[in-house]
């Protein structure tokens, strides 16, 4: 029997076997392949990368590839250059930055160079040591403190505004210096820091530089504000003159909110200084 005839005669499991175990090779090949390929890559990556020795004054990275230049030390041109301390300057010891500081009183002027900080006569040097400030008691003008001249009667101020000094209480500041405030009699000096220097007592009203008394006709009373003629009328009263008339309020009508005038009553309206119906 020749093969032909033996194949015939192979039981069908058999030959669907052959077919299965054909196509489970087929299927690792495709996978397997690219697989073991990717691994040569990147066997041969890092063994060049390995290979590859670390510049001088370098450290490798601990948690990861590559290496960093050592403190003291930068980056140029795939190499470690040493950081160049210019004088009055100290090493920072960070891998970032220039590398160096100036040192307190000092301050860069530009990339390479620190120059001293130059802290004129009644100055002081801030706590950055890069900047001054002039002390209390002097104004800064360009590159120098003035000395504030303070007026008889006059003392510094802490203001960053105005003035840098302000007179005594009783005096004000006329042309630089400081004079008495003349205050008349039945006044007091204006402790609010504004306005007239002094202002009258309650019941006296200030007329050409006096405070004069305030009389009070009948049926008014004290008007503590600061405009007028000092005293208002009483509810039901109108000012006439220096005097307060009663008001007469017409029929249909009544005293508005302020009680020294009348208005008419609703649906009605003045004709006449009375109060008639509206049409």
């Amino acid at each position: 029997m020749d093969h032909r005839s033996a194949v015939k005669h192979l039981p069908c499991n058999a030959i669907c076997g052959r077919h299965e175990n054909s196509k489970a090779r087929f299927i690792a090949t495709l996978f397997f392949v690219p697989i073991c390929a990717l691994l040569l890559l990147a066997t041969s990556a890092f063994g060049q990368s390995a290979s590859q020795a670390l510049p001088e004054n370098a450290t490798s990275n601990s948690y990861s590839d590559g290496w960093k230049c050592d403190l003291g030390y930068r980056l140029s041109d795939d190499a470690c250059t040493p950081v160049l301390v210019p004088e009055n300057a100290y090493e920072t010891n960070r891998t970032y930055g220039s590398g160096w500081e100036c040192l307190h009183g000092f301050r860069k002027s530009n990339a390479a160079t620190c120059i001293a900080v130059v802290v004129p006569e009644g100055g002081f040097l801030e706590a950055s040591g890069e900047r001054w400030q002039c002390g209390r008691g002097y104004l800064k003008q360009g590159d120098t403190c003035l000395e504030i001249v303070v007026p008889e009667n006059g003392y510094l101020t802490d203001t960053t505004y105005g003035s840098a000094w302000v007179c005594d209480r009783g005096f004000e500041a006329v042309d630089g210096t400081c004079v008495a405030i003349l205050v008349p009699a039945n006044a007091y000096l204006n402790a609010a820091g504004y306005g007239e220097p002094w202002l009258c007592d309650r019941g006296f009203v200030a007329r050409d530089g006096q405070c004069e008394a305030i009389l009070i006709p009948e049926n008014a009373y004290f008007d503590a504000s600061k405009y007028g003629s000092g005293w208002k009328c009483e509810r039901g009263y109108l000012e006439a003159g220096q005097t307060c008339a009663r008001i007469d309020v017409p029929e249909n009508a009544h005293l508005d909110r302020s009680g020294n005038r009348w208005q008419c009553d609703r649906n009605f309206r003045e004709s006449q200084g009375l109060c008639v119906l509206n049409n």
